[in-house]
Parts: C-alpha cells; structure tokens; sequence
C-alpha cells in the first residue's frame, strides 16, 4: 500500500463510522414509516374500499415522494442542475424505478399484515443484497451463507409463531419487495460513488412521485374523486406528511449521501435494525400485542445478517473499487 492508498484509507476509516451512525438513525425513523403507512391505510379503509387498494397506495406513494421532491429542490438548489444531464435521469430512474415498485408494494401488502410482520420480513433484504452481491461480483457463496440465508428465513417464519407451509398474499408481495431493496442498495452504492448523490437523489424523488401519481390516476374509475377524498380523510394528511419529511426526504437523502462510505452488504446489516425500532413503536402504540416469538423470531433474523455480514466483509472489494453501472 502506497502514500497515496494509506492517505486514503486513513480518511475513509472516520467517514464511514460517521456513515453508520446516520445510517442507523435512517433506521429508527425508517422504523416510524411503517406505523405512519398503516395508520394512513387504516385511516382510508372507505376509499379503499372505495377506489381499491393498489389506486389509493399508488396516490399515497406519490404524495409522499412529490412532498420529499419540493424540499430536495429548496433545501439543496444545486440538486437542480441534474435536470440538464442525460446521465442522471439515466441513474435517477434506475433508483426511481426500484423505489416505485418496492414501495408500492410494500405498502399495498401492509394493508393485509401489521407493521413488525411487514418489517422484518422486508429486511430479508439483507440476505438479498449479500447474495446478490457476491453473484454480481463473481465470487461464490460461502456455507456460513447459505447458513445466514437459512437463519434470516427461519427468523422471519416465526416472528408471529410457528411458521405455516404457505405465506398469505401480504406476505409473499412483501419479500418480493426487499428484492427490489435491495437492488436498490446496491445499485445506490455504485451509483453515487459515479455521480452527485442530490442530483440522483432529486430525480429518483421526481420518477417515483410523478410516476406514482399517473399509475394512481390511470388505475382509478374516479381520480379526481379520489384525489379529493383521500387527502381530506381525517388522520391521512399528517402521516403522509411525516412520511414525505422523514422516511423520504431525510432517510433517503442520508442514505444516497452516505452509503457510499460502506460496502453495501456493511450498510445492509444497518439497515436490519429498521424492524427492531418498528416492533419497539408497534409495542407502544398497541399495534403489535407482545410474544416471545417477537425477540425470538427477530433475534434469529438478526443473527442470520450479522452471519452474513461477519463471512463476506473481509475478502470483498472497498467501495471505491465499485463504481461500475
């Protein structure tokens, strides 16, 4: 290791503990978003009924990211300069694209299942982004892999008991959405390591909210109805804005600007925290009723990523060395 390379290391050591203390607060508001998504839904239960459910969601999600679009746009003015490169709509919509279909459905399978069940079994994402990892870069998995997969699945079986032989609908929709996490972890990572993390993160914002809004509005018999309705149901319009702010603007502009200081599998075992805080806010909200299944299932999920975590760190690339898109 030359002059050069240790002057390097010796900067990039302080940023990326940095990074993981923001990436861990990501996690505890990340941890929120999921009690603010079910009380709108549960506020909507007649324009559910109503518009149906994949309209309403779809509207949800581009109130959320259209709010997070205006405040990337003030707060950070240069962000704007981006609308003018062919190369950052190319990388915002790679990111957008991701986000629009995983929030979508995410969102739309919480109005089946309760907030923890939904967070943990969206952080099998982690697992997803280790294995998706590896066979992106070429290097076989390990057996202690293939252990984490087998923990992280069996952790997520039994966070409301014995696992059944067969998921219902909210669930399986739901694990189908952290493989569209966490491509867009790792997508993120090379992304902003090749171009301005605000640039990317205001048109990624604009591919989700503008593209959420067209498919709320195509899919509904009566969306200027449902635009109506929906923003004027009592206990709707303060969770979306609490969304847009903080599960939004705040975690996503964090995440865009300081993943990249971590190697995408580092930054995934972060991440696995978001259902701890979850199941923590369902307790106290008296969304989730307690059972020992709850520190069981989620300890064995949490085991399962620190495994994997532990096994693939040491013989991977640095971030710097994974700029390819």
């Amino acid at each position: 290791m030359d002059a050069d390379d240790q002057a390097a290391l010796s900067s990039f050591v302080p940023q990326r503990r940095k990074a993981a203390l923001v990436l861990l607060s990501v996690t505890l508001v990340w941890g929120a978003t999921f009690i603010w998504m079910k009380q709108a839904l549960n506020a909507l239960e007649v324009e559910i009924e109503t518009f149906g459910t994949f309209s309403v969601v779809a509207y949800l999600v581009a109130l959320r990211f259209l709010i997070a679009t205006a405040l990337v746009a003030v707060v950070f003015p240069k962000a704007r300069a981006g609308l003018r490169l062919p190369v950052i709509w190319k990388g915002g919509g790679i990111l957008g694209g991701l986000m629009l279909v995983g929030f979508v459905s995410q969102m739309v399978a919480l109005n089946d299942i309760n907030p923890s069940t939904s967070a943990f079994l969206t952080s099998l994402y982690v697992v997803m982004t280790a294995v998706l990892t590896l066979w992106m870069s070429d290097q076989a998995p390990r057996r202690a892999l293939y252990w984490g997969v087998l923990m992280a699945t069996v952790g997520a079986g039994f966070i409301e008991g014995p696992p059944h032989l067969s998921w219902g609908w909210g669930e399986i929709v739901t694990v189908a959405c952290a493989l569209f996490f966490a491509l867009h972890i790792i997508f993120t990572q090379r992304l902003t390591l090749a171009f301005d993390p605000l640039m990317l993160t205001l048109t990624s914002f604009m591919v989700v909210g503008f593209a959420s809004l067209a498919l709320a509005l195509v899919s509904s018999d009566a969306p200027a109805s449902m635009v109506v309705e929906v923003v004027s149901r009592e206990g709707v319009l303060l969770p979306v804005v609490l969304l847009g702010v903080g599960g939004s603007f705040f975690c996503l502009v964090a995440l865009n600007m300081f993943q990249r200081h971590m190697h995408p599998v580092q930054a995934a075992i972060i991440y696995a925290f978001e259902p701890v805080w979850a199941t923590l806010f369902g307790l106290g909200l008296g969304l989730v009723a307690w059972s020992w299944w709850i520190p069981f299932g989620g300890g064995v999920l949490l085991l399962g990523n620190i495994v994997v975590e532990l096994t693939s760190s040491e013989n991977e690339d640095p971030p710097a060395n994974q700029t390819g898109v």
